[in-house]
């Protein structure tokens, strides 16, 4: 029997329309994926249903495509596990973060039935470099238990007013290249859109500077707000924000502070993780390249994005 979370109508309708999930034939679906893991030797991976279905859903259920994310996320886990391999959600600098707003996943989808909407905010104590453990894990949840995210996808609303155009060295080529390789070619969520909120004119031209490193179909879900949240609504509306930002989608401080039930929920199952992963000495054929010169080539923007 499958052990799946059953979706509202009003997202099965989704998954069947957009999605291309015919339900009678998910069974069919994950026992074919399941059977091509066990042929892979180097690939550890979780076989559970309701973890396996979402890198179909998030392939639109395209089984070459589903085995390659499945792949992409696992070897990212194993060969760049300082930031995708987090198995301890009791350290203390872990909990610290999320007292931060970092990524917080805000309680109401846009327009009732539609993308899960992500606030976070960038927070000089915890760069990009130090913070991206916490926010892959927080998405790791998500794929596992947010049917909104998992059949209609993601919004992001990123706050840059905490900081400077000293702090952003740490946007570097290799760091924001090799970020968007995995949630393109590894994670199994599909990104909507991105607004970035309250950037310093400084900060904003320095951001710009990486438009080329980005594949040109992303590149056209970001944008790049200024202080004026008046600019924002012309994409969504206030109310879809959190309460601290004049909006009615719940208070960031409170729902943080909520979430680290979740993250106790969640404690045994990335203690689980560390058994999963690559070992890249049994792999057959061509070894994956997690990082290198993309964009700068133009081999990024050959990138299927969805």
């Amino acid at each position: 029997m499958l052990q799946i979370k059953p979706l509202s109508a009003e997202l099965q309708k989704i998954a069947i329309e957009e999605l291309h999930e015919v339900p009678a034939r998910i069974p069919e679906d994950l026992k074919a994926l399941k059977e091509w893991l066990i042929t892979q030797p180097h690939l550890k991976a979780r076989t559970d249903d309701q973890f396996l279905i979402q890198f179909l859903r998030g392939t639109k259920y395209s089984l070459e495509k589903a085995k390659s994310k499945l792949d992409y996320f696992f070897t990212f886990k194993t060969l760049r596990g300082e930031w995708y391999g987090i198995t301890d959600v009791d350290d203390i600098n872990f909990r610290q973060q999320q007292e931060q707003n970092l990524a917080v996943a805000l309680p109401m989808p846009l327009h009732g039935v539609g993308p899960r909407i992500i606030f976070g905010k960038y927070a000089d104590k915890y760069p990009p470099t130090v913070s991206f453990p916490y926010i892959t894990a927080t998405h790791e949840v998500l794929l596992t238990s947010d049917a909104y995210a998992c059949i209609c996808g993601t919004v992001y609303v990123i706050d840059f007013s905490n900081t400077n155009l000293a702090n952003m060295g740490h946007f570097t080529v290799s760091f924001i290249t090799t970020s968007i390789k995995f949630f393109i070619e590894a994670f199994p969520l599909r990104n909507k859109k991105l607004y970035a909120i309250n950037i310093p004119k400084g900060i904003l031209a320095f951001l710009k500077m990486f438009d080329k490193f980005i594949p040109e179909k992303y590149l056209k879900k970001i944008h790049l707000c200024g202080t004026d949240l008046t600019e924002l609504e012309e994409y969504l509306p206030r109310k879809y924000l959190p309460v601290e930002y004049g909006g009615e989608n719940g208070s960031l401080d409170q729902l943080c502070k909520d979430y680290n039930k979740v993250w106790d929920e969640y404690r045994e199952y990335f203690k689980e993780n560390a058994q999963y992963g690559t070992d890249e000495r049994l792999r057959v054929g061509k070894k994956i390249e997690l990082d290198g010169d993309l964009g700068i080539n133009g081999s990024f923007r050959k990138l299927d994005v969805d």
